[in-house]
C-alpha cells in the first residue's frame, strides 16, 4: 500500500482539524476547562469528541498542515473554539465579578476560597454564586447545547480558511461587556442596601459618639449582605437564568451566522 504525502496530509488534516475547534471550545469553555479537571481528561473528552464528529463532518479542504493554508485553517477553527466558549465563559466571569463586588461591600473580602474554574483565590461569595451559576448552566442543559452547537457548526461553519466572519468576531466583543453589566445586575440589591446600612451608621455615630462603630458595625453589615443575598435571591433566579440563556442563544446564533 503506496501513500502519497499529500493523502497522509488528507488522512491526517480529517482528525486535526475539528480536534482543534472542539479542543480549543472544551479547554475554554466553563466547567469542561475547570482547572480541577485534568488536562488528561480534557484531552480525552477532545478526543472522544473528535472521533465522534469526524463522520458527520461534510468536507475537509486538501491542504498541507505546515503550509500556509493549512496554518490558517488551523488558526481558524482554533478562533472558532475560543469565541464559543468565551461566551459561555463571559457568564460565570460576570457571576464572580458580581460576588467580589458584594464581598467587598460586605467586608469579607479577605475570606476567599480557590476558584474551580479560574484557578484563583476569590471570595467566597462569589464561589456562591459560581455554584448557582453551574447549577443554572445544567439545569437548562448548557453542557449539551455546547456539544450540540459544536457538532452542527461543521455544518453551518465549514472547515476553511474563511472561518468565523468579523461580524461574528465583532458579536463576541459586544457580549464581553456583559460581564460587567451582568455583575451590576447580581450586586445592585447589596450595594443599595448595605449603603443605605453604612448611611445609617453615619448618623448614628454623629449623634452617638461614644459608641464603637467597629464593634458594631461589621457585624450588622455582614449580617445585612447575608440577608440581602437570600432575600433576593428568588426575585434575582430568572433574571440569573435569562441572562445563561442569552448566552446559549448568542453562541446558538453565532455559528449559524458566523
Amino acid at each position: 500500500m503506496n501513500l502519497s504525502p499529500t493523502d497522509i496530509h488528507n488522512v491526517v488534516g480529517i482528525f486535526l482539524w475539528p480536534f482543534l475547534r472542539i479542543g480549543a471550545a472544551v479547554g475554554v469553555a466553563p466547567i469542561f476547562g475547570a482547572r480541577t479537571v485534568p488536562v488528561r481528561v480534557r484531552l480525552a473528552l477532545a478526543l472522544t469528541l473528535t472521533t465522534i464528529v469526524v463522520p458527520l463532518v461534510p468536507s475537509v479542504p486538501a491542504a498541507e498542515i505546515l503550509g500556509a493554508d493549512g496554518l490558517l485553517i488551523a488558526s481558524q477553527q482554533i478562533l472558532i473554539g475560543l469565541s464559543m466558549g468565551f461566551v459561555l465563559l463571559v457568564v460565570f466571569v460576570a457571576f464572580v465579578l458580581g460576588g467580589q463586588v458584594v464581598a467587598m461591600q460586605m467586608g469579607l473580602g479577605f475570606a476567599s476560597l480557590v476558584d474551580p474554574q479560574n484557578g484563583v483565590q476569590t471570595p467566597m461569595v462569589s464561589q456562591f454564586y459560581v455554584l448557582l451559576a453551574t447549577l443554572i448552566f445544567l439545569a437548562l442543559d448548557g453542557h449539551l447545547t455546547l456539544i450540540q452547537v459544536l457538532v452542527d457548526s461543521f455544518r453551518t461553519m465549514p472547515i476553511g480558511t474563511a472561518g468565523i466572519g468579523t461580524d461574528g468576531l465583532w458579536q463576541v466583543v459586544i457580549w464581553g461587556r456583559e460581564i460587567f453589566a451582568g455583575a451590576v445586575m447580581i450586586a445592585l440589591p447589596s450595594i443599595v442596601t448595605l449603603l443605605l446600612v453604612n448611611l445609617a451608621f453615619g448618623v448614628l455615630t454623629r449623634s452617638a459618639p461614644q459608641l464603637n462603630i467597629f464593634a458594631v458595625g461589621f457585624p450588622v453589615i455582614i449580617v445585612s449582605g447575608y440577608v440581602v443575598i437570600m432575600a433576593t435571591l428568588w426575585t434575582s433566579l430568572p433574571r440569573l437564568t435569562g441572562f445563561v440563556e442569552r448566552s446559549l442563544m448568542l453562541l446558538t446564533n453565532l455559528m449559524i451566522g458566523g
